[in-house]
């Protein structure tokens, strides 16, 4: 695999239609809330939080496969609900499911040259992402490593996973269930690129609460540069902000031509960071327990979330944060014999301004 492999445009996730109470989706869909949907011989796993032990709550599904892989690939991203859980990297869970486009051909060997990996156009499908209820092949086939991989981290990696409690759903989908868990309301997640989102028409509201924060920060977001995902950082003079931070300014003009977007693709490319420096991100990029290749960024969920995340039961469920960007491995791997997801990483960084994102 080429380690140039350049990032392609960032891409947008914008609220869709409501998914109907007992609608079961597909593996290939995008969507926020619910409860994950197995990838054919997967068996889909709840985490428990390290810090509390409740179980955690579903909060994105977004199906990736990367361009010049047979593989489909689905990335299911969960939380803590616990207040005193939220801004904890370690209280989020990533896990990775994969399986290969056709049925598996028993004389391929499990040895496959490296590919080159970017993401696939994520938005080439956006008027269905997967809103049919077909569930694709019934293969039980796992798909198949591009490198050899370490016997001691598939074991590792197992012994975590094996840890977490299995939960079933009545279809069988590869869940079996030990009691209710926590769900939000599900909706589908639509997409555009960033580029395509400049018209602010419909943006009345979230154009409102800009005005609002340039008000009270005194900086006009307009001014600001701002760094892309196809490239290295920009350099800046750091502007004067009330508050003193550049980089959430930064933020805020990134994402002021569509203030609604809850999730940011791109992958290998750079995350939009909500405070600088970020302590810790370290753990996030460490290198793949499985194959030793460096994690890449891939996408974050963005601030507007929050809000759009509702509890489906009478109880009030709720998860805080600012940004979160999701690592993943640089290759990809998988191993042929695994029938649970693998593990990636989450990074959390609280919003230093949260109170502008969760009025109204």
């Amino acid at each position: 695999m080429s380690s140039t492999a350049r990032p392609g445009p960032v891409l947008l996730g914008l609220r869709d239609a409501a998914i109907e109470t007992g609608s079961h989706c597909s593996w290939e869909t995008s969507k926020a809330g619910g409860r994950p949907d197995c990838v054919p011989g997967i068996t889909m796993q709840y985490p428990h939080c390290p810090c509390c032990s409740d179980r955690l709550i579903h909060i994105v599904q977004v199906y990736c496969p990367l361009e010049g892989s047979a593989y489909h690939r689905t990335i299911n991203v969960l939380a803590c609900f616990r207040p005193e859980c939220w801004g904890r990297s370690d209280s989020w869970k990533v896990l990775r499911s994969q399986c290969l486009e056709t049925p598996h051909n028993p004389e391929v060997t499990t040895k496959t040259a490296p590919v080159p990996v970017t993401v696939k156009a994520w938005c080439l499908d956006a008027d269905d992402w997967g809103m049919d209820d077909t569930l694709g092949s019934n293969t039980k086939d796992l798909v198949q490593t591009p490198d050899p991989v370490s016997e001691q981290g598939v074991r590792e990696q197992t012994t975590r996973l094996e840890a977490l409690c299995l939960l079933e759903e009545p279809e069988g989908q590869g869940l079996v269930s030990e009691s209710p868990v926590p769900q939000f309301q599900p909706f589908y997640i639509s997409v555009v690129e960033e580029e395509d989102s400049q018209s602010q028409s419909s943006f009345s509201h979230e154009q409102e609460l800009l005005l609002e924060y340039q008000r009270r920060e005194g900086v006009c977001v307009e001014q600001l540069p701002v760094s892309s995902c196809e490239g290295p950082p920009e350099t800046y003079e750091k502007c004067k902000v009330q508050h003193g931070d550049t980089t959430f300014a930064k933020f805020m003009k990134r994402i002021s031509s569509c203030p609604q977007q809850i999730l940011r693709y791109c992958w290998n490319g750079s995350p939009l960071l909500l405070s600088s420096p970020p302590l810790g991100l370290e753990s996030a990029t460490a290198a793949c327990e499985l194959c030793a290749s460096p994690r890449v960024f891939e996408f974050q969920l963005m601030p507007a979330l929050v809000n759009m995340l509702k509890s489906s039961s009478s109880q009030e469920w709720t998860v805080e944060f600012g940004t979160v960007l999701i690592y993943t491995c640089r290759r990809s791997c998988w191993t042929p014999t695994s029938h649970t997801p693998v593990e990636e990483h989450a990074f959390v960084q609280a919003d230093p301004d949260q109170h502008f994102f969760n009025r109204h």
